[in-house]
């Protein structure tokens, strides 16, 4: 970055700016943490046994140190490729109407909170909401370091059980949503995406927005014939932007079909991942007769289902990156 002329190539020079951010984020905290065990090591050597308060202050800062410590060895284990990278997610309705459109929504509002508290930014790109109620589909993308590494642990089918909302007798429903998750990739994976294999449609976006909104025909789908694979956009200001913001999903979803085809080691990871069907949920919400949420590939629980539909899904996800790291 210090040599001449470094910033007259504004792309290369973006890319070396965000992979010294990358750096740092790895680098700094770790000497940071390193430099607090220094003190504290420093402090206990000085300080008298019998002075109760400053000890527990000491033991105070021990704990706090291994908390860090363990997000530190957390942030270790996403090592794989694409864990650093932005995550494209999306959630569907399973059978189950209005109840299981709600579900949907709730999913969505559980993992809108989850990047807020991760400071992460969250962008919508298509929404199809319920007929009474909810949603029946929605792909979002989850922008912010380790995004996808952190995220990924969520794909899969997600369970509910609850009196429902919607029924007048006061019934208890199961309601199942999947999630899938995949890595957004950046614009130089090289991928044989041909422009005669596409095919392009715009029409208006539809639900509430700007003055734009149901004015213009900007929202945009694309599908990719060779495969089938079809992605669309309505949430920017312009076509163009939507093109270009579907043209992205559109190569992180084939990059991920080329990723499943030529991994061969990969192979109990993706089996584990074939056998999630309707019914086959990786966690269940039990909202009646008892208040529980299990992830069911961890065994890890808490009776706070509260807490966790506001986002605080932090323990599922870090059982499920300390017991699968091996597979990464």
């Amino acid at each position: 970055m210090s040599q001449a002329g470094f910033w007259q190539d504004t792309q290369n020079a973006n890319k070396t700016v965000q992979e010294l951010k990358e750096l740092k984020s790895c680098v700094e905290p770790w000497q940071a943490q390193y430099k607090k065990y220094k003190e504290l090591s420093e402090l206990i050597e000085i300080t008298d046994k019998d002075d109760a308060a400053f000890l527990k202050q000491i033991e105070q800062g021990l704990g706090v140190l291994s908390k860090e410590i363990q997000d530190l060895e957390l942030r270790a284990i996403l090592s794989g490729e694409f864990d650093k990278n932005n995550a494209i997610v999306s959630i569907n309705a399973g059978a189950g109407g209005t109840e299981a459109c709600d579900w949907a929504n709730m999913l969505f509002r559980m993992y809108s909170r989850w990047a807020q508290s991760k400071a992460y930014k969250l962008q919508t790109t298509d929404l199809l909401p319920g007929e009474e109620a909810g949603i029946k589909n929605v792909t979002f993308r989850i922008i912010g370091p380790f995004a996808y590494g952190y995220s990924r642990s969520e794909s899969g089918v997600h369970r509910l059980v609850r009196i429902s909302p919607f029924d007048a007798n006061k019934r208890r429903h199961t309601s199942f949503a999947s999630v899938d998750v995949i890595p957004e990739v950046e614009d130089n994976i090289q991928l044989d995406i041909k422009s005669e294999e596409l095919k392009i449609d715009t029409f208006r976006s539809s639900g509430a927005g700007g003055q734009h909104v149901n004015v213009t025909d900007s929202a945009v789908r694309i599908t990719h014939t060779p495969t089938g694979t079809n992605v669309q956009c309505q949430n920017e200001r312009s076509q163009h932007q939507n093109k270009q913001t579907a043209m992205k999903i559109l190569r992180a979803k084939l990059y991920e079909l080329e990723t499943k085809k030529h991994q061969e080691k990969l192979n109990k990871q993706y089996a584990q991942k074939q056998k999630i069907e309707w019914g086959s949920q990786i966690r269940s919400y039990v909202m009646h007769p008892y208040s529980m949420v299990k992830d069911h590939r961890t065994e890890v629980e808490t009776g706070n289902v509260g807490a966790v539909m506001d986002g605080d899904i932090g323990m599922f996800i870090e059982a499920y990156l300390r017991k699968f790291k091996a597979q990464s």
